[in-house]
């Protein structure tokens, strides 16, 4: 099954490249490069009735230097038939594309990161026809991150610290390195790293404090009840219930609007009466959705209403 965490995986490797570092360095390779990369489909499944998918599937093409196929997974727990899908993933992409394959997996804890590194054998008698040995990127291979400044030049190996390292006795205290670090970037950027950490963190206790740390948030993960969504839903559905007898468009913008005011809300900005009946009192979908989009930045409430 999917999870969070595969998708947080996911996302974070195929358009953040840069976090597999640990990888490169261990294997002596020069820092990766997100230009040297490009997306694979993570389909391996050859015929219909059985339906095999990676997490993400890369192609390293430097222009100089060997160059190979990783396939990266999320496991968050010991699977002995994930084992034989990943010996079946690595002998398709190596056939397919007649390059080496690396198979990386992630994990959040040290019982599963060791179970993973295998080796996993196929083996008759004394003879042994293959061999499966993931790279695990886990909290023995990944860095503690107890730099803001560290985090503020590679946010994509904080972001992964973060969550290979929830279950850390000093969690806390790398969350709140990670988090004043992404602060210092970009708000969209900010924002973005927020969420990607948030999703990956997925049900673990440490989620909760993650959340206490999020301040300025957009939507990245829909349908993940990040802070952002569920403090936008909230308002929304609350509109959308008091605007229902008004007719559908003007519920509609009556939801938004309250989403709207939702979001300013929990970021704890102060809201005038004149900011509140000036957004709750708007009927322009267009403008309301700017208005949201720009709610998880802005430094004022009023700075909504500044022309862009």
């Amino acid at each position: 099954m999917v999870t969070a965490t595969h998708e947080a995986s996911h996302r974070l490797f195929q358009e953040h490249p840069e976090a597999l570092t640990p990888v490169f360095e261990a294997l002596g390779l020069p820092p990766p490069v997100k230009t040297d990369f490009h997306e694979l489909s993570p389909d391996v499944t050859e015929i219909r009735p059985v339906e095999r998918r990676a997490d993400t599937v890369l192609m390293f093409e430097p222009d100089m230097g060997e160059h190979f196929v990783l396939a990266v997974e999320a496991q968050t727990k010991k699977d002995p038939d994930k084992a034989k899908n990943w010996a079946y993933y690595v002998a398709y992409l190596r056939a397919k594309y007649d390059l080496p394959v690396l198979l990386v997996v992630v994990c959040r804890d040290r019982s599963t990161a060791t179970w993973a590194t295998g080796p996993f054998e196929s083996t008759v008698g004394p003879w042994t026809s293959q061999v499966t040995r993931p790279f695990v990127l886990g909290p023995q291979t990944v860095p503690e991150i107890t730099s803001a400044a560290v985090v503020a030049q590679q946010p994509a190996l904080a972001a992964l610290s973060a969550i290979v390292h929830s279950q850390n006795p000093r969690a806390a205290a790398i969350l709140e390195t990670v988090a004043r670090g992404l602060v210092s970037l970009e708000p969209d950027t900010t924002k973005y790293w927020f969420e990607v950490v948030e999703v990956g963190l997925e049900s673990t206790p440490t989620r909760k404090n993650w959340r206490q740390l999020m301040q300025n948030v957009v939507t990245h993960f829909p349908g993940h009840r990040t802070l952002f969504e569920e403090k936008y839903l909230e308002g929304k559905a609350e509109g959308m219930a008091e605007g229902k007898a008004e007719g559908e468009a003007e519920g509609e913008a009556r939801g938004e609007a309250k989403g709207v005011l939702r979001v300013l809300e929990v970021r704890g900005l102060p809201l005038t009466d004149d900011v509140r009946q000036r957004i709750a009192g708007c009927t322009d979908l267009d403008r309301l959705n700017d208005w949201l989009d720009r709610s998880g930045t802005v430094e004022r409430a009023e700075d909504l209403f500044a022309e862009q």
